[in-house]
């Protein structure tokens, strides 16, 4: 980006990024990753001048960008709820329609007395159950984080430094589904949640980049997208309270076809729910009767 060797300032990098890029908050992003400041203390910065060694991590950053590679990957890193995680491309980028689903989660954690075991399953960067951690209450919480991918448990793994304290509440375990989960804790789950593959193969709505660059057994499962989804509603029973909440992202079509998978199951109070936008992104049910 830069072809002279006068000194630049943050000020001057963040401009020229963005006619580079045609869009300022993303070129904002880069900067401050290239200049290892975030927020106000980037704003601050504004006038001081870049080391060569920022110039060229920038400039490298811009290229991949424009090759198409996602930001969040470029960055190496991506904002989801209160805390900032590690992504790579052994996992997916977490989405805001996701941190909707954490909400309701969340909602009915928080509503446990004195303790509350959480699962995660197919946790990839860890998004889901690490907020869980991070933001339910100290004392009385366990958060189990599952993935049957090795690669995205050690992304998960490392983003659990990130949550502080709250790290000795994880526990991670390897395995598809609920075989990653240890026979001991059926029964005991107060909330179950997941982020599973629910796209159909061949989904003509799927952005090309996502194909190219994010894991593809994150993304797509057999059955029009229902097949993993309909492993977790059969077997989630057998592992939650009386009153336990299963939580489950969906696809904004898939709403009534789960909703039948749920009810067939015994699930109780089964709700779809919007996202932000409007559209159909969750399904929650409390655990079946006896």
């Amino acid at each position: 980006m830069m072809n002279d060797e006068t000194p630049v300032t943050w000020r001057r990098l963040w401009s020229e990024t963005t006619a580079a890029l045609g869009e300022r908050p993303s070129a904002r992003w880069l900067c401050e990753t290239a200049s290892g400041l975030d927020g106000d203390e980037f704003m601050a910065a504004l006038d001081e001048v870049a080391t060569e060694r920022m110039v060229a991590h920038l400039d490298r950053m811009v290229a991949r960008h424009r090759a198409g590679e996602p930001l969040a990957y470029v960055m190496g890193r991506w904002s989801f709820r209160k805390i900032d995680l590690l992504v790579d491309r052994r996992v997916l980028i977490p989405r805001p329609e996701t941190e909707w689903v954490v909400e309701h989660a969340m909602a009915h954690a928080r509503s446990c007395a004195s303790t509350r075991l959480v699962a995660d399953l197919g946790t990839g960067s860890g998004a889901i159950g690490l907020s869980m951690a991070a933001e339910l209450p100290l004392t009385g919480t366990e958060v189990w984080l599952t993935d049957a991918s090795s690669d995205a448990l050690d992304v998960a793994r490392a983003n659990a430094a990130g949550i502080g304290r709250a790290a000795a509440n994880v526990r991670f375990a390897h395995g598809s589904w609920f075989d990653a989960l240890d026979e001991g804790l059926k029964g005991r789950f107060d909330v179950i949640i997941s982020n599973p593959p629910y796209i159909a193969p061949n989904d003509p709505e799927v952005d090309p980049a996502v194909l190219e660059w994010e894991p593809a057994s994150a993304l797509f499962a057999p059955e029009e997208g229902l097949a993993d989804i309909a492993t977790i509603v059969a077997g989630a029973s057998a592992w939650m309270r009386p009153d336990g909440m299963l939580v489950i992202e969906i696809g904004y079509r898939q709403g009534e076809a789960v909703k039948v998978l749920m009810n067939a199951g015994g699930w109780r109070d089964v709700r779809v729910l919007d996202d932000l936008a409007g559209r159909p992104r969750v399904v929650t049910g409390r655990t079946p009767s006896s």
